[in-house]
């Protein structure tokens, strides 16, 4: 079954909701967030934070039910880095806090130095999962990186994740650890 796309009107909590749901047990975040009630208090806050300015700036785009959501940043625009580093100081268990910085320090030093589209996040509840509703997500963005001629750049954070950036043309680049960590892949998509 391949989804379909209209324009709908985003709904700002329930697309975050949906990014949520559809995290809920990611290897990275769970290993950032580990406990189930810290999680739920703490990751719609990191949500807002890393791509909540998708939003205002048009480029969040969601299925017409919002079962999914890709959350993309312009070339001219980045993370809240500093509520970040507060959301974390205040979330993190405190043994954990060093290898936590040390892991968002090396997905800075992966970002290409170059304009390009940054996907922070992409999801889809986890009920619709599997029905290609991911891929629709992911090719409108990509249509939008190809009508301005610029590369994509994002993080993977699961194997399943980094298949599906694969078939839809992205390399990776790299790959960031710090202490336990499981891996993150950053991965590029040249400009078309």
């Amino acid at each position: 079954m391949t989804a379909t796309l209209t324009t709908p009107t985003v709904d700002r909590d329930r697309a975050i909701a949906t990014v949520v749901a559809a995290f809920a047990a990611d290897p990275i975040v769970r290993w950032v967030l580990p406990d189930a009630a810290g999680y739920l208090a703490t990751f719609p806050q990191t949500v807002q934070l890393m791509a909540g300015q998708a939003f205002d700036a048009g480029t969040a785009d969601v299925s017409d039910d919002h079962a999914g959501a890709a959350l993309w940043l312009a070339p001219d625009l980045t993370p809240d880095e500093e509520g970040l580093v507060e959301l974390t100081q205040r979330a993190v268990v405190p043994e954990r806090l060093p290898d936590v910085f040390a892991l968002l320090e090396q997905m800075d030093e992966h970002r290409p130095d170059v304009p390009c589209w940054y996907l922070p996040f992409m999801g889809v509840d986890p009920t619709g999962q599997g029905q290609g509703l991911g891929s629709t997500l992911l090719r409108r963005g990509l249509d939008r990186c190809d009508d301005d001629h610029l590369p994509a750049y994002l993080e993977a954070s699961s194997p399943r994740n980094r298949a599906l950036y694969e078939r839809h043309g992205f390399a990776v680049v790299g790959e960031i650890r710090a202490g336990d960590s499981p891996p993150l892949w950053p991965m590029t998509r040249a400009a078309r």
